[in-house]
């Protein structure tokens, strides 16, 4: 048998209370981090704090613009690739859950692919893990700019 919680539970995470009536522990949980990433993401991450973080992964720090992807942000400029980064950004992440999540930015042969790996901007998972932005909610446009200048701070740091 399902186990619920079948009396009001007050709850307070991080000065926010919360009170919960009769739900599945399931529901609960999911409610509960729900509310974290809700609170988080009012924020998002800090630039700097953000940057030192992927500093330490052994995945994100690998990655480095070199040979075609270098020589295309040169020719066109951070600005038109930032235009190219909003269309893919928006196209390929704004929708909630989407159905090919992990799966929908290459790997090479453009550099805002390069960026989004780089940054743990290429999927609604990394976007969660790395940004606390919920993967179970459309993207706003507040959220999508935040994005874009992550890509930026990334792309202007490669000195190409």
């Amino acid at each position: 048998m399902e186990e619920t919680y079948a009396q009001a539970i007050p709850s307070v995470i991080g000065g926010f209370s919360f009170i919960v009536f009769s739900i599945n522990r399931k529901d609960y949980e999911l409610f509960l981090v729900e509310s974290i990433l809700s609170i988080k993401s009012r924020f998002m991450r800090d630039m700097d704090e953000l940057f030192a973080a992927l500093g330490q992964s052994r995945f994100r720090s690998r990655f480095r613009l070199s040979g075609k992807e270098a020589e295309y942000l040169g020719r066109k400029g951070v600005a038109t690739i930032l235009e190219h980064a909003r269309d893919f950004v928006t196209r390929r992440l704004s929708e909630a859950n989407p159905a090919n999540d992990g799966r929908q930015t290459p790997m090479r042969n453009h550099p805002v692919f390069i960026a989004q790996h780089a940054t743990g901007t290429c999927c609604r998972k990394c976007l969660e893990k790395w940004h606390y932005i919920s993967q179970r909610k459309a993207l706003t446009v507040e959220q999508i700019d935040y994005i874009i200048e992550v890509l930026k701070r990334w792309l202007t740091e490669q000195n190409v």
